[in-house]
């Protein structure tokens, strides 16, 4: 019996996650460029400009998405060491959310 609850709980561990994903949706090229115009978004070079130094480095890519009602900018970035970074970056504020 504590194999089929364990099992269960991995199952609805599984379809959290997944929901969890669901939540984040990225935007088209057109709506990013309304969301920036608009005022929603700050532009991608202004989010870029609110990176610390240790987290600097060449942006390989870089998508302004809506997660959870807000609009984050999400960049993957290789210093100049090689390590990669993902960036999370509030788009309507351009300041740093998250580093991993």
């Amino acid at each position: 019996m504590p194999l089929a609850r364990l099992i269960v709980a991995a199952v609805l561990l599984a379809l959290a996650a997944g929901t969890a994903k669901a939540q984040v949706s990225c935007l088209s090229p057109a709506e990013r460029r309304a969301a920036v115009s608009g005022g929603q978004a700050v532009s991608l070079a202004q989010a870029q400009r609110g990176l610390r130094v240790e987290h600097r480095g060449e942006v390989i890519n870089a998508r302004l998405c809506r997660a959870n009602a807000q609009l984050v900018y999400l960049l993957t970035v290789v210093d100049r060491h090689g390590k990669v970074m993902r960036v999370r970056i509030d788009a309507k504020t351009g300041q740093v959310v998250q580093v991993r």
